[in-house]
């Protein structure tokens, strides 16, 4: 089968054409899917798409009129299709669900290792020759209270690298981690409690009509002064603005993200000889305790051959007149 990658990138490349093995015939756009691209998927019995392409309903028209019958995602979350439409032009469409939930696990706890120890800021001074231990002072993860939002794959991950920290864990879901609460001794709470008495609070949760802007002012008022908040799930479950009020008045005291909610047109591309236009991030890249990651929290080689492996595998299986079960129904 014709498959188009759009969005595709260097550093997925290889993995996909190793794990094909010539089966499919693989061609890689630099482009985002948009309504302006779409036309460039014709010919292709299948598209596959990235976490910044856009599959609304418009788009998947033209993709339809366009011959395409199948669209694989290279991703967990699905946020960025319009299932319901998909569904009603006939598409199948598949993601990854579980591509390395240890990669972005891990990343989570980076990302608060390196801003409370001050990693980034201690390293610039060491190459300016500067030795000084000034304004570098962490503190000690051991015995503070994290809140884990969200506790399925990756957020349970999460859970039990805090544990092992020595943190008191408090969790937030839908639907209890038995198993979680027996080998860590996480205690489930509201939302609210969680907010009011974790000192780190990290988010893994997927994008939903109910977790849109699951941090906001008012979530970020009930907060501790001074906790730390880390983001490597979707951009969509912080406010933006009102964590810059948060950070400004100080009840935010340390923000560490690998997601941005306008990411779109921002993250996987380089900018470096232009002027960044968007003043949101540009206002969050001057704070010094703030530490942005361009979504590679799932940026591991295992994680690039298990998306290449599971994505060509979703592939094979409607090639082969075969049901997937990583296939998503619209009322998903």
């Amino acid at each position: 089968m014709k498959i188009i990658f759009f969005d595709a990138h260097a550093f997925e490349q290889e993995a996909f054409e190793s794990a094909n093995g010539g089966v499919h015939e693989l061609v890689f756009l630099k482009p985002n899917l948009n309504a302006q691209t779409a036309d460039l998927a014709r010919g292709a019995d299948v598209v596959s798409i990235f976490v910044n392409d856009n599959a609304s309903a418009d788009v998947l028209e033209k993709l339809a009129s366009a011959g395409v019958k199948l669209l694989a995602l290279r991703s967990a979350g699905f946020n960025h299709v319009d299932l319901k439409r998909a569904q009603e032009l006939g598409f199948r469409v598949a993601n990854v669900p579980a591509y390395s939930p240890y990669a972005v696990a891990e990343h989570a706890i980076a990302l608060m290792l390196a801003l409370n120890r001050k990693l980034i800021r201690a390293h610039n001074r060491i190459r300016d020759l500067n030795f000084s231990l000034d304004g570098l002072v962490g503190f000690d993860m051991h015995g503070k209270t994290a809140g884990v939002v969200g506790t399925g794959k990756i957020g349970a991950i999460v859970a039990h690298i805090l544990h092992g920290f020595g943190c008191k864990l408090l969790c937030y879901d839908v639907q209890e981690n038995t198993e979680l609460v027996k080998s860590t001794g996480a205690k489930y709470v509201s939302l609210e409690e969680l907010c009011r008495t974790s000192d780190i609070i990290t988010l893994h949760t997927p994008l939903l009509p109910a977790t849109k802007y699951i941090i906001n002012a008012e979530r970020i008022r009930q907060m501790k002064h001074g906790v730390m908040l880390i983001n490597t799930s979707r951009g969509g479950l912080v406010n933006t603005l009102d964590a810059i009020e948060g950070l400004k008045n100080g009840t935010i005291g340390y923000l560490g993200i690998d997601v941005y909610e306008q990411e779109q047109g921002i993250f996987f591309h380089d900018y470096s000889d232009t002027v960044l236009q968007d003043e949101v991030i540009a206002r969050l890249m001057t704070f010094p305790n703030v530490l942005i990651t361009g979504h590679q929290a799932f940026l591991t080689h295992t994680a690039l051959h298990n998306i290449a492996e599971t994505t060509l595998y979703n592939v094979s299986c409607w090639a082969e007149g075969k049901e997937t079960e990583n296939e998503l129904a619209a009322k998903k």
